[in-house]
């Protein structure tokens, strides 16, 4: 059974730890989460997801392109992006820590 709890200090300490941008931390046939790390500078690389996403920005600042649409996001933005839409964080201006929520579980 997945854990019910989490602290987002204990998830951003396992993800740097990992050394991976990406870390999943709940998996459930209906959503999968994680939190994802983007210094200041830096480039995202995704691409387009199977499944639709949320994003909640923890901290930092920078914008947000989804199709023809682009967005400033900070600390408490929240994000829709539909399955299959291209969409990238872009002009990190500060460290960009976000909970990314996928519906249904992303598929690895």
């Amino acid at each position: 059974m997945n854990n019910h709890f989490y602290q987002v200090e204990n998830l951003i300490r396992q993800q740097q730890a990992s050394g991976r941008p990406y870390l999943e931390f709940l998996r459930v046939p209906a959503m999968s989460a994680g939190v994802y790390f983007l210094p200041k500078g830096s480039t995202d690389g995704q691409s387009p997801h199977q499944e639709d996403e949320m994003y909640y920005v923890v901290s930092g600042k920078a914008k947000m392109a989804i199709g023809a649409e682009h967005a400033d996001v900070a600390a408490g933005s929240v994000i829709f992006v539909e399955a299959k839409a291209e969409h990238r964080f872009y002009d990190i201006r500060e460290d960009l820590l976000v909970l990314v929520f996928f519906a249904p579980a992303e598929k690895m």
